[in-house]
This record gives C-alpha cells, structure tokens and sequence, in this order.
C-alpha cells in the first residue's frame, strides 16, 4: 500500500473540513506528520490542480476540481436522477425543503436537495452529512439497514437535543414503528426547531438505497402535519422506487 498516496487523501480530507483554508503547521499538527512532508503534498496537489495558495491569507484551499470530479460520479446515480422529478413535485406541494439521502456508517450523506422558497426554512447542503439516527431519512434507512448499521450508530447515541434518541432499545422500537408504516419522523432530534418526515428507495433487488425526505420548522410542521407528510413521502418513494424497477409492495 502506497502510503504516500493515503496520506495525500487525508490531507484532502482534512482541508475539505476546513472552510477558511489551511496551513502548513496546522495540517502536521491535525495529521501527526511533519511539515516538510505536508508541504510536499500540498505542492502536488497545487500542480495537479487541486488546491491552490491563497496570496492574501498565504494559506491552502481546495479548487473545484474535486467537486468537477464529485459531481460527474453524482450524476451516474440512476436514484438521484430518477428521484429528481418528484422531489420537485414534493417541493412544490409541501413547500418544504426536500432531501436525497444515502447511509454512509452511522451518518446520512445528503446527494440532492431541493430548497423551501419561505424565508424560514431547514438549513442543510449537498455532501453534507447528520447522524443517521436523528434524522428522518437516516432512520428511514436505519429501519432496513440490518444489525451492522445498529452497531455502527450504538456508541454515537448521545444527546443533540433534549429529543434525541439515547438508547439502542428505544431506536429499535422507533425502527420497527417505521418498518410498519413506510415512514419515519423526526421530532427535533438533531437540530431542536427542525423537523421532517421521511420514507425509503429501493432498488429492482428491494434493497433500500436511498431515502427521499421533507424538513422545516416544528412550527409550521406539528405532529398531524408529519404524519400527512410521512404518507406523502412514502407515495413519492413507491413511484421512484417502481422507476428504479422495484415491483414489490
């Protein structure tokens, strides 16, 4: 194994995180690597085309080219391009913010969104990620991920609001609950003023790929209008999940 390249994608990694560019001293201190070997990376990653340094600040961010490369492998996911259509519709019925969602470990990686055009609105970005047992999509795709998953999310289970769930008897309860009825609701568990309604994608094997999602403010979404909205989402996931060639019920 090449170390050389692995550490040249951590080092991609760690300035992805960091929004206002990086330095030399600070990526050997976050990676335990010297400063020689970081400054040798970067300038290979500059030459590439990569990443570039900042002649204001003198520090290194990442150019678009990651992104250019992101979104060309983006596009080949035939459920982002089959679920695209009828998030618009979601969005424009619900006026909600609508989400594409996959399960990356124990977080939800959204590959798609659609924005509420209302001023007050769920807050969340493309390649963004949220701990799949908080929020509705994750827990949509928590419900038929199997013990593996379980396991992966059991020692994140800690407190991002006074609603999130904390103990793995409790999430499995609320997964069996989704299983039942098609969908999955979260009551503020991640962010304590947003909530959402959730329901899954499968695939033409019946394997759940993704999950397609609305979110916003509690207080224009109370406990009646997520539960309409859950069996919304969960019509809208049926016609994908039929369009990616799914035949079950």
């Amino acid at each position: 194994m090449d170390k050389t390249f692995l550490k040249g994608l951590v080092l991609l990694e760690a300035m992805a995180r960091n929004e206002k560019g990086s330095g030399v001293s600070e990526l050997a201190s976050q990676l335990l690597l010297n400063k020689s070997n970081v400054h040798r990376l970067l300038q290979a990653l500059v030459h590439q085309g990569f990443a570039r340094k900042n002649p204001d600040t003198g520090r290194y961010e990442l150019t678009m080219k990651l992104w250019e490369l992101g979104a060309r492998i983006a596009d080949r996911l035939d459920v982002r391009t089959e679920a695209l259509p009828f998030m618009r519709e979601l969005a424009q019925e619900s006026l909600e913010t609508v989400h594409l969602s996959i399960l990356e470990g124990s977080e939800v990686l959204y590959i798609e969104k659609i924005d509420s055009p209302q001023p007050v609105r769920a807050y969340t970005t493309v390649g963004g990620r949220a701990p799949a047992q908080c929020v509705a999509t994750g827990k949509a795709l928590l419900a038929w991920a199997g013990e593996p998953a379980l396991a992966a999310v059991k020692s994140r289970l800690k407190p991002h609001t006074g609603k999130s769930l904390m103990r793995l008897g409790d999430l499995r309860r609320e997964l069996e609950a989704i299983r039942a009825q098609g969908f999955a609701i979260n009551r503020g568990e991640w962010r304590e003023q947003v909530v959402g309604a959730a329901a899954p994608i499968r695939d033409a094997s019946a394997s759940v790929v993704a999950a397609v999602g609305i979110s916003g403010p509690a207080e224009r979404l109370d406990q009646q209008k997520l539960v309409q909205a859950g069996k919304r989402v969960r019509e809208i996931a049926d016609t994908i999940s039929r369009r990616l060639g799914y035949s079950g019920a």
